[in-house]
């Protein structure tokens, strides 16, 4: 008896563990949403707050939309009477009694549907909803994702209705020790669907995905290679493709094996590269006897060379700036191509070529208008403060997140960089972590550089001269090696920069990926006082002619472009919940450091035009 009993608690656990992954399984999600057939579900949502988030009120499940059948019905909620949010959007920037609520909130959508293409299969997606997400639609949980800044998709085809469709999020911003980020970050936890959502028709058998980039091998060469491969997903998928690069005259038939995959090889002549001085991108066409898919892709190719990062075979130099994925204007979180043009503007104005997108993936909005404007990208994920680098889950979800993002993102030309850490410690668990994402990348994204910013150490060299030390046992696993650095600002004065040489225990080009120090925008004083814009442009100007003298040294991603929330950040009259390093006001005013960087790039700039 005891036996059977145990055998039968052993298959209940599994039944539990089985449905526990069903449950988080996502299949790839849509790509490429904007150039399918698809309309926006953004604007007013109803919500109920579930702070204990057990995602029912008085026993009824929240994800049922539930209502009562008669007068002598109990139910204790209702998505009809509940108050409105703004989607995409955060909860925190919209209700004044929401601003530090961290929990679950459950939004519902309403709408009716008309089909445009005959016998299309349906999907939901969802381009960020921070932090865990449980997904239904018209009474039907269909699953959860995990990750704040990534996007993800399900499918709808048999629920979906002509009439009085229901899809409701349950959206949980609170902080946990095995979530990515962890328990503490130095930004602003915005909850809610951040992104928009939109719904997206397909036919019965689609164009899932593509990869197309330039053969780096071939950039310098007269004629040039570019190479790819397309995936078709349905029940009955066709067996051949076409793929058209109309502006270079290029087309080719491509078969498509039983798995749905075709790969691809065009030899031209005449494709301009891309790069920020001549950021070109072509239409490119791939249709079946069912589907069409467009979409503008820019061929260039970024490698190592020693101590140099080369783009399209030659030198240069990364003029950077750090940016959060925020529009400090309106203090939210940003979700438009109007805010990722007024950051980018900005960041042009710099005289900047390249951006790092702090700390976490951003809108997609802002990858593909810096593909349009010539500006390079690091992007990362936040593995950052606290992360349990012991848990295989945590390990397992920073690579499902990495996989997300790099599908989205993988054919723009702009994006250069994947970035695994931020300012963490190196001990066993933490170097096998990083370990294993670095070589996942490689896996599945071998056409991009790695890096991450590394630790640093103080080191003399038996004289009183101080050095720093860069010999982080990850960067064996990175082609470029970066850290932060911020003498004069959270140790020292900023004349100790003057002292200052760096020793780099790897012959890869480095990038400083943050340096600078907080100034309020508007308070004047000597370059000694501290929170002035004085201080900060001095600050600059030591840190900068430090940097100099730092051996490898291809580019700088100063910390940051704009002021930016924090609730670490506190002192009265001067930060108000604000991180003031940045160059940039949350008004949008300019700082004295914004002047002192623009015109060293411009220096770089006209440095490297020489070479």
């Amino acid at each position: 008896m005891k036996i059977k009993n145990y055998m039968k608690t052993i298959f209940f656990l599994l039944c539990l563990l089985f449905s526990y992954k069903q449950l988080y399984a996502q299949d790839n999600f849509i790509t490429n949403v904007n150039n399918r057939t698809h309309q926006s579900l953004g604007g007013k949502w109803k919500y109920i707050i579930d702070q204990y988030s057990t995602g029912s009120i008085g026993f009824s499940p929240l994800y049922e939309n539930k209502k009562p059948a008669d007068k002598t019905d109990r139910v204790e909620y209702s998505f009809d009477q509940a108050q409105s949010l703004w989607v995409p959007g955060s909860w925190n920037a919209q209700k004044d009694e929401l601003y530090y609520y961290e929990g679950s909130v459950w939004y519902r959508k309403t709408f009716d549907f008309q089909r445009k293409l005959k016998n299309s299969r349906v999907f939901i997606y969802v381009g960020a909803a921070n932090y865990k997400t449980d997904y239904s639609f018209n009474g039907k949980r269909l699953g959860t994702h995990e990750g704040g800044f990534t996007p993800f998709s399900f499918e709808v085809t048999d629920l979906i209705k002509d009439k009085d469709n229901f899809l409701i999020l349950g959206v949980n911003n609170r902080r946990e020790k095995e979530n990515i980020p962890g328990m503490v970050t130095d930004w602003y936890n915005y909850g809610g669907i951040t992104r928009d959502v939109t719904l997206v028709e397909v036919p019965q058998n689609y164009i899932d995905d593509f990869t197309i980039a330039l053969k780096k091998e071939t950039a310098l060469s007269k004629e040039k290679e570019i190479v790819g491969s397309i995936q078709l997903t349905g029940p009955k998928h066709p067996t051949e493709a076409m793929i058209e690069i109309p502006e270079l005259g290029l087309s080719k038939m491509i078969h498509i094996n039983k798995e749905g995959k075709g790969n691809f090889s065009f030899k031209t002549r005449k494709v301009e590269l891309w790069d920020p001085e001549n950021p070109k991108l072509y239409t490119i066409n791939i249709s079946t006897d069912e589907d069409h898919l467009s979409d503008q892709v820019g061929f260039r190719s970024i490698e190592t060379k020693g101590t140099q990062i080369l783009l399209n075979g030659k030198p240069i130099f990364l003029r950077g700036i750090s940016i959060h994925d925020e529009n400090p204007t309106r203090e939210d979180r940003a979700n438009s191509m109007d805010d990722a043009r007024l950051t980018l503007e900005w960041t042009k104005e710099l005289g900047c070529n390249f951006a790092r997108l702090a700390h976490y993936p951003h809108q997609e909005n802002i990858v593909r208008l810096a593909d349009e404007l010539g500006i390079l990208l690091w992007e990362e994920l936040p593995l950052y403060w606290g992360i349990d680098w012991k848990n295989e889950e945590v390990l397992a979800n920073a690579k499902r997140q990495y996989a997300e993002i790099i599908r989205r993102d993988k054919n723009r030309a702009a994006s250069i960089i994947w970035s695994i850490a931020n300012e963490t410690q190196p001990d066993e668990a933490r170097n096998h972590f990083l370990t294993e994402v670095a070589q996942y990348i490689r896996k599945i994204d071998p056409t991009r550089l790695l890096s991450a910013a590394c630790k640093k150490d103080s080191w003399h060299d038996g004289d009183k001269s101080k050095w720093y030390m860069v010999s982080d046992p990850i960067a064996k696993e990175l082609d470029i090696v970066s850290f932060n650095e911020y003498l004069g600002w959270y140790g020292g004065d900023p004349i100790e920069c003057r002292e200052k040489n760096f020793k780099i225990a790897y012959e890869k080009p480095v990038i400083i990926s943050e340096f600078g120090g907080g100034a309020l925008q508007g308070f004047h004083a000597d370059s000694k006082t501290r929170w002035s814009e004085e201080y900060q442009a001095n600050l600059y100007k030591e840190n900068i002619d430090m940097f100099e003298r730092v051996p490898g040294l291809s580019g700088m991603t100063p910390w940051i472009l704009a002021d930016f929330q924090s609730p670490l950040r506190q002192l009265p009259n001067v930060q108000d919940g604000w991180n003031r390093k940045g160059l940039v006001s949350e008004k949008g005013r300019k700082k004295q450091a914004f002047y002192v960087l623009q015109e060293y790039y411009e220096s770089k700039k006209k440095q490297y035009a020489k070479k």
